[in-house]
């Protein structure tokens, strides 16, 4: 059987700053292509930031058809691995909460965020769970919240995929985060118990005004187990 390496980055926060997070990916990704990567995962928003108040949102989205978009991946890396990034999308006036992957520079899809939250109502709830193929790989994508609803993995796995890449951005309140931070994993190794599928996780880590992300960034097998985790701040 074929192996193919896959990765998930651990990364700070990026908040309207793209050339910073794109110097960072690219960073990121040449080491994994040293490494032999073949897909990387970066959490929720890296591109702009997790802006959820809508001017914020709006003010830094990007359109997928645009110069703009067309300049960020011609940034990105023309070998090594498959991308999956988030960003804030807008097409035709909507705001999305989304992913995209890209190889080589080139665009291969996306997938909008399906299940959001009440704090996010400046988005668009996305409407399709497209399947992507790297080899004999085959994964659908999963943000953040979108792990909570069976349904969200079922469609992965009636696809076709044998893993869910989970983009997240877990920067809360002290508080909050203490409480929530055995309980992610926790609700994806339901997801990967119901389905039979893997899921690896991408989150943020770091501190700022009063917050904290704890994470996870992880690997959980078809049981649900955590069998690789990255340790927080």
């Amino acid at each position: 059987m074929t192996s193919i390496r896959i990765a998930a980055a651990q990364t700070p926060e990026f908040r309207e700053n793209v050339g910073a997070a794109l110097d960072y990916a690219v960073r990121i990704a040449a080491l994994a292509e040293a490494e032999g990567v073949a897909l990387l995962v970066f959490p929720e928003g890296f591109l702009q930031g997790y802006l959820t108040d809508e001017a914020s949102a709006r003010r830094v989205a990007i359109d997928l058809a645009s110069a703009e978009f067309a300049a960020v991946l011609d940034r990105l890396p023309k070998s090594g691995s498959v991308l999956v990034m988030g960003l804030i999308e807008i097409d035709g006036g909507r705001l999305f909460n989304a992913a995209v992957v890209v190889e080589r520079g080139v665009l291969l899809g996306r997938y909008r965020k399906a299940h959001l939250l009440r704090g996010e109502r400046a988005f668009e709830t996305g409407k399709e769970s497209p399947l992507f193929a790297i080899g004999a790989l085959r994964f659908g994508i999963n943000i953040c919240y979108d792990t909570s609803f069976p349904e969200a993995a079922g469609t992965i796995a009636a696809s076709g995929a044998s893993l869910i890449l989970c983009l997240s951005n877990n920067m809360m309140p002290r508080d909050k985060a203490e409480t929530f931070k055995e309980r992610h994993n926790a609700v994806r190794g339901e997801r990967c118990r119901e389905t039979g599928l893997w899921l690896i996780s991408s989150d943020v880590t770091g501190e700022r005004d009063g917050r904290i992300a704890w994470g996870p960034t992880a690997v959980l097998n078809r049981q649900g187990q955590v069998v690789a985790q990255k340790t927080a701040i």
